[in-house]
């Protein structure tokens, strides 16, 4: 998602009309930049719309590992999944008969 250039506003806009710019926030969920002498020097956005990105983010990761899991197992890296349990149960103590 690209940033929205005409949500672009002062910090000192934003503090003298904070209520709206909340609201906006959280009626748009996207997010808006603050300026402090004309340079771009913070984003906020809805407490709602981070969480969202949090989630997106993580739910990416997750993709990403999976993916490298597969590349992985494609290039015959790694090792059986049998293996592997047994390993573990016998590190623990643990029988799988």
């Amino acid at each position: 998602m690209a940033l929205d250039l005409a949500n672009i506003h002062s910090l000192s806009d934003f503090q003298r009309n904070a209520k709206d710019h909340i609201r906006k926030l959280k009626e748009s969920g996207k997010p808006a930049i603050l300026t402090v002498n004309g340079e771009a020097e913070v984003v906020v956005q809805s407490a709602e719309a981070y969480q969202k990105l949090l989630d997106d983010h993580e739910l990416l990761d997750s993709i990403r590992g999976i993916s490298r899991g597969l590349e992985q197992a494609k290039r015959g890296e790694g090792r059986p999944m049998r293996e592997f349990l047994e390993t573990l149960a016998k590190g623990h103590g643990i029988s799988l008969k």
